[in-house]
């Protein structure tokens, strides 16, 4: 029996509307390519955040950005964000087998999501999935950069280790048509000269490859992050940042604010 993940924060992280959704995506896109040229190599994975789109729209675009010259090439999209709602240890998968969104339903890799859940700290658990927002907010997106159908390999990220998280992704690590997002904001609720300096300090640990420095105050999703970097770290890829903001750049809120970064993974 076929199962969908039904959408849970369409109307409020971002537009329910199709037409006012992909209008909202496509503008956050465009304009982030064009303030950020595509970088020389070929990326093999983003590090975006998850807010409303109304204040990490614009971070998440210049991201995306850059698979627009790669699109047709991506068949396959692991999507790892950290858990926000349900307490668990290891990662979680789902057994549905499309994710929904406002532009359509997402098919998801059951083939693969099965293969992964021979690993100890891969487990099939539906409920991480049902309210959680740090993947789906990604999907428009990723919808809207990849015109072609891609399969999702989503991953809702609990109490994991760094050495857990690694062996996920380089289970799943494939090769060019293989892309990895990883979903994260970066401090929370600083003020805004608190939260520039701290996640400074943050993007040259990530552009650095300091994954063991890093902590949930400085990042969310944190866990992701680090697993990825491990990997990068062993392959000899490279970070580089394209976007450091925070939400006192998109409000004009700036006592209690969320840091927002955009970075890309490649050769």
């Amino acid at each position: 029996m076929l199962t969908i993940r039904q959408s849970a924060v369409a109307g409020v992280f971002y537009p329910e509307n199709p037409v006012s959704l992909r209008e909202c995506v496509s503008q956050h896109i465009s304009a982030g390519q064009q303030t950020h040229a595509p970088i020389s190599s070929r990326p093999k994975a983003l590090i975006v955040p998850h807010a409303g789109y109304e204040y990490s729209g614009p971070i998440a675009g210049t991201a995306y950005a850059q698979l627009l010259p790669i699109a047709d090439s991506i068949e396959r999209v692991v999507l790892l964000g950290p858990s926000h709602h349900v307490g668990f240890s290891g990662l979680a998968t789902s057994g549905a087998n499309y994710f929904e969104t406002p532009l359509g339903d997402v098919p998801i890799d059951t083939e693969r999501v099965e293969d992964l859940q021979s690993l100890p700290e891969v487990t099939l658990l539906d409920e991480a999935h049902a309210s959680e927002h740090s993947l789906e907010v990604q999907l428009p997106f990723l919808q809207v950069a990849l015109p072609n159908s891609f399969k999702l390999i989503p991953l809702v990220v609990g109490m994991a280790t760094t050495k857990q998280i690694a062996e996920v992704i380089d289970f799943t690590w494939g090769g060019p048509e293989t892309l990895f997002v990883v979903s994260s904001d970066l401090s929370h609720y600083k003020d805004y000269a608190t939260a520039q300096k701290i996640d400074l300090q943050t993007t040259k640990m990530i552009e650095s490859l300091q994954f063991d420095e890093l902590s949930g105050e400085r990042a969310c999703g944190f866990a992701g992050i680090q697993g990825l970097l491990n990997i990068a770290k062993h392959l000899g890829l490279r970070v580089t940042t394209l976007d450091l903001r925070n939400s006192g750049d998109t409000s004009i809120r700036h006592d209690h604010v969320v840091g927002y970064g955009a970075y890309v993974v490649h050769d």
